[in-house]
């Protein structure tokens, strides 16, 4: 008897987009820094390593100059996750800044379909996630 030949699966990558807030708590959305900083995208290193993440960027659908996160010296440990808000702050080991400032055009995502692209500093796509929905204000990944 021989068995059929198993496909072979992709394995998931180490460090992934798990989560994106698209659509800010509040309505309506008005373009001030805490409205900002409540739309981002989660990245978490599921891996047993902690992975440089200098050079490494997050862009969305349009992928135009200014909606490109670029992540300077930065390593993301083990385990660890790190969410991208799009407004200014500090950066911290758990939150990075887009540094978006006001008006309705700092937004990043769209808040009824768009996708997020993670590529590693060689510009290698290293993981994508897609929404297309009104009626969530977030997707898992």
């Amino acid at each position: 008897m021989t068995l059929a030949a198993q496909p072979a699966y992709a394995a998931a990558p180490v460090v992934q987009i798990t989560k994106i807030y698209y659509d800010s708590p509040g309505s309506p959305d008005n373009g001030g820094n805490s409205s900002l900083n409540g739309e981002y995208v989660q990245i978490k290193n599921t891996g047993k390593k902690a992975v440089s993440l200098k050079g490494w960027t997050v862009r969305d659908q349009t992928s135009r100059s200014d909606h490109v996160y670029r992540f300077g010296t930065f390593t993301l440990k083990a385990g660890k996750t790190v969410t991208v808000r799009t407004g200014k702050g500090e950066n911290t080991a758990s939150n990075r800044y887009w540094g978006r400032s006001g008006g309705t055009l700092a937004y990043i995502w769209n808040q009824n379909a768009d996708t997020a692209y993670l590529r590693n500093a060689s510009g290698k796509p290293v993981d994508s996630c897609s929404y297309n929905s009104t009626k969530q204000d977030y997707k898992t990944c």
